[in-house]
């Protein structure tokens, strides 16, 4: 079979692009309306996407004054979008920072088995002294410290996944036995961060363990991706940064003793789409207009830990910022953005510009052919295994990507026309249902 896109839609609220609440066709309050993402979730199943993807963190996002803020828990928003489709995979973020292992565990199991195999964890290790402040922290954890904590949450979390053997329910009414509490495995777990003792209180479930995805691509970052993520959500400006990206990360996943096949490189992209380039550049130009740039500033003096005041609209970055080393939050969105200003001259004014459509992912304004071209030249020259679509505006932009690029991928033959025989989240990324790790461990005693 011909090597095909994985595409996911990563849906927020009123769009990516900050200003997109600002247009006419937006409507203000559609981040807590369920009729608006179940809208979303129908359209990316007609353009057979492979899975739709929620963002969260436990803080305010941003100030109320910028853009629709706040958002609703995504295993709840996921739950209810499960009974709305059918196909589609449902990624919800969850943070290991602040988290339990067991309740969290339990939850993904249960969207897993109420979906019918669907279920996938974006594994994020929260950054942001705002978010520690709301769990009794003064400071945010350490970087490396956050990863040594994601590293044993995913170690317990398998374990709880795994404490119910696949034929543990017996459900045998004439004997009157109901399960084999042989085939139950209590973890009790004892480590650097967690203590946990019993077995998970629901049964494994379709898929085994949900999809692991992974979104940081610091060198902690890449390292916990290479032992654990199955999709990793990337942001690229070049195809040839993505393409240094997608060899090193395949190269750390081997090293891992891993199949590099197994773990799927998604960079994301915000396609701006028009009937001519000329539309599409005009309606790229109409978004920037909205934007308020002391919001742009005040964010951008955040992300790379400047005093508030530091940054001149219409001046460079300053030659002086601190080095990746020294900053102990979104280490490789701050990399990011800082090489972006530098390699293309930017002023702070045009760099807030460039950031406003997606935070450092890359923006891509074109008619449907050209969008498709993008995709397809970093698709097959070893920069993506598929994308994170990224819509500017929604619906307007998940609806226009479905019906005019998705035809062309399908005509290429690089997306499928219709979903096949694979139901699982897992089977639809190519990935194995995992073993069950204690079944694995006694049939090599045996």
């Amino acid at each position: 079979m011909t090597r095909q896109l994985h595409l996911n839609a990563f849906l927020m609220n009123t769009g990516h692009h900050e200003a997109s609440w600002r247009l006419p066709e937006s409507d203000p309050y559609a981040h807590v309306d369920l009729g608006h993402y179940v809208r979303l979730a129908r359209t990316a199943e007609r353009g057979t996407f492979d899975s739709l993807f929620l963002a969260d963190g436990p803080q305010l996002w941003s100030n109320l004054a910028q853009r629709p803020a706040g958002a609703l828990e995504p295993l709840t928003l996921l739950t209810a979008l499960a009974t709305a489709t059918e196909h589609i995979g449902l990624i919800a973020t969850a943070s290991t920072s602040y988290n339990s292992p067991y309740n969290l565990a339990r939850k993904f199991a249960s969207l897993d088995i109420v979906s019918g195999g669907r279920a996938g964890w974006n594994i994020v290790t929260t950054a942001g002294a705002e978010a520690a402040r709301n769990f009794g922290l003064d400071a945010e954890p350490a970087h490396a410290e956050r990863y040594a904590r994601a590293d044993e949450f995913l170690d317990v979390a398998r374990k709880l996944w795994d404490s119910w053997e696949d034929d543990a329910i017996v459900a045998d009414k004439t004997a009157g036995v109901w399960g084999d509490d042989s085939k139950i495995h209590p973890p009790r777990h004892r480590g650097t961060y967690f203590r946990v003792e019993g077995a998970l209180n629901v049964p494994r479930t379709p898929q085994g363990y949900p999809l692991l995805v992974q979104a940081g691509s610091s060198e902690d970052g890449k390292r916990f991706a290479a032992r654990h993520a199955e999709a990793v959500f990337t942001a690229q400006q070049t195809i040839e940064d993505a393409r240094a990206f997608y060899a090193d990360l395949k190269a750390r996943t081997a090293e891992a003793g891993r199949d590099p096949d197994h773990i799927k490189v998604l960079p994301g992209i915000v396609p701006v789409i028009g009937s001519t380039e000329a539309e599409a550049r005009a309606a790229e130009r109409e978004l920037e207009g909205h934007i308020v740039h002391t919001h742009g500033v005040a964010r951008l003096e955040s992300l790379l830990q400047l005093e508030p005041g530091t940054l001149e609209l219409d001046g460079p970055l300053p030659a002086d910022l601190p080095s990746e080393d020294a900053v102990e939050g979104a280490k490789s969105r701050y990399t990011l953005v800082v090489q972006l200003a530098r390699r293309e001259r930017l002023t702070v004014r045009h760099l807030i510009g460039r950031l406003g459509g997606g935070r450092g992912h890359l923006t891509f304004a074109g008619t449907p052919e050209q969008v498709a071209d993008a995709i397809e030249t970093w698709f097959t020259q070893g920069a993506a295994d598929g994308f994170n679509i990224m819509p500017p505006v929604l619906p307007s932009g998940l609806d226009a990507f479905v019906d005019h690029v998705v035809p062309i991928l399908r005509e290429r033959g690089l997306l499928r026309t219709a979903y096949g025989p694979r139901r699982t989240l897992r089977e639809r990324y190519g990935l194995p249902r995992p073993a069950n790790q204690y079944t694995v461990r006694e049939n090599a005693l045996v």
